[in-house]
């Protein structure tokens, strides 16, 4: 029976347990060893294949922390505090304005620079004493990033969205169904406006309202009277050529670790950062991105356990056998399961594959256009990376919103982003199946 499906029961547990404010390390752990455990395995055996699987994502973990420690470097040369004091002038009494930049920010993180999280801890953690000058709502922020970091790759077929629209058509085709590039881009166009009005929905009205943080005004002011007495000087310089240096090294080798590694040997190197600062910056790093780190090593682990107990499979055929011919009911359940598995596996890229082999039969059968089956496995794919505690869209905005630990993973990034972005991409995702 559906209810006692491995995979629905664990991603239910693993919510629950983190709304209950359970570390989210701790609810991955826990929901992996469940559902070994209901499919048939013994602790053990699921231990041994949430730690097999963990290398999956080995070199996302180490790239997090090397950012990290990169972007602590980078605050230490001055320059982030020369940006707040501009931004200070920029955007006093503009919140929406910010928002809305930020939000830019993040898009070209996809396509134009796909640099994808990597800016965030350089850029938002010298912005949160704006914030909170600002008495701005940090979920609005949290939903303007993951907005960012999702929305372009949906949409625009460049730089992650490229390879995103890429594995819909490959993975189509290898189940039988051909599709162009530009058709998929053409089916996903309306799932992603549904993105657009949740974002809209986000800053102007749920988020709007001012939001004071537990912070010291004295403290504000005494950085605003420092950053006003610097000047721009040739160690800033020396930084700009080494986030140009580490930026153009992830471009050509297409690795986050070489590009983050060639940064910090820049800036130790022409001695923006002294050596003997080098214990002090990796603790910094570590504080800053080896949660989220180590948080997506066990989610990688986490994913492969819900594969292993083949209930990924067998949770498709119980929903479909009962819901009959309807396409609109085909469609809501399709879509549904795909946030269920995607909460779960926290990847709407690695999720598409998965996604592809179980729905293309049945759309095909159901009498789905390959546009609107193409709209189906998208939408699915993408949804629950939005909200998803163990997702690099929620872990990625938290890492920087809560550098000074004012803000709540679950609470102010996964609640807020889940019902702003998977609640629209759900309604949009429907209305493209039925209209393509």
């Amino acid at each position: 029976m559906m209810l006692t499906n491995a995979v629905l029961i664990s991603v239910i547990l693993l919510v629950i347990l983190s709304l209950l404010r359970v570390n989210v390390l701790f609810s991955l752990i826990i929901a992996a060893l469940v559902a070994g455990l209901i499919s048939g395995m013994d602790l053990v055996e699921t231990t041994s294949v949430m730690i097999s699987g963990m290398g999956g994502q080995a070199n996302t973990a180490l790239s997090y922390i090397l950012l990290g420690i990169f972007a602590v470097m980078i605050g230490m040369s001055g320059i982030t505090t020369i940006l707040v004091n501009k931004m200070l002038v920029v955007f006093k009494g503009k919140k929406v304005a910010l928002v809305l930049t930020i939000a830019g920010i993040a898009c070209l993180s996809q396509n134009v620079i796909p640099v994808h999280i990597a800016f965030i801890p350089i850029l938002i953690p010298p912005l949160l004493v704006l914030f909170d000058q600002l008495k701005l709502d940090r979920r609005a922020v949290a939903a303007a990033l993951t907005f960012g970091l999702k929305t372009p790759y949906i949409m625009i077929p460049a730089g992650f969205g490229l390879i995103f629209q890429g594995i819909i058509r490959d993975e189509m085709k290898a189940n039988n169904m051909f599709i162009a590039l530009n058709d998929v881009t053409i089916a996903m166009l309306i799932p992603g406006a549904g993105m657009i009005v949740g974002l809209l929905i986000a800053i102007f009205i749920t988020y709007r309202k001012d939001r004071v943080v537990n912070s010291s005004l004295k403290q504000h002011q005494n950085i605003e009277v420092n950053i006003s007495d610097l000047q721009w000087i040739f160690t800033h310089w020396i930084t700009i050529i080494a986030i140009i240096v580490a930026l153009a090294v992830q471009l050509l080798t297409k690795s986050l670790v070489l590009g983050a590694l060639i940064g910090i040997a820049v800036l130790f190197a022409t001695r923006v950062v002294k050596m003997s600062e080098g214990d002090r910056i990796v603790q910094e790093g570590m504080s800053m991105m080896g949660t989220i780190a180590f948080v997506m090593l066990i989610a990688s682990g986490y994913a492969t356990v819900l594969k292993e107990t083949g209930a990924v499979n067998d949770l498709v055929q119980q929903t479909t056998a009962v819901i009959g011919t309807s396409k609109l009911a085909i469609a809501f359940v399709i879509l549904l399961v795909g946030l269920v598995i995607t909460m779960g596996i926290g990847s709407s890229f690695g999720t598409i594959p998965i996604l592809a082999t179980l729905y293309v039969p049945i759309c095909a059968a159901a009498g789905f256009s390959p546009l609107a089956t193409a709209a189906l496995i998208g939408t699915a794919g993408a949804l629950g990376d939005a909200g998803s505690p163990a997702s690099d869209s929620t872990l990625g905005p938290t890492s920087g919103l809560n550098a000074d630990g004012k803000h709540h993973h679950i609470w102010d990034t996964c609640i807020p982003t889940f019902l702003h972005y998977n609640i629209p991409l759900i309604v949009f995702g429907i209305i493209a199946a039925l209209v393509l």
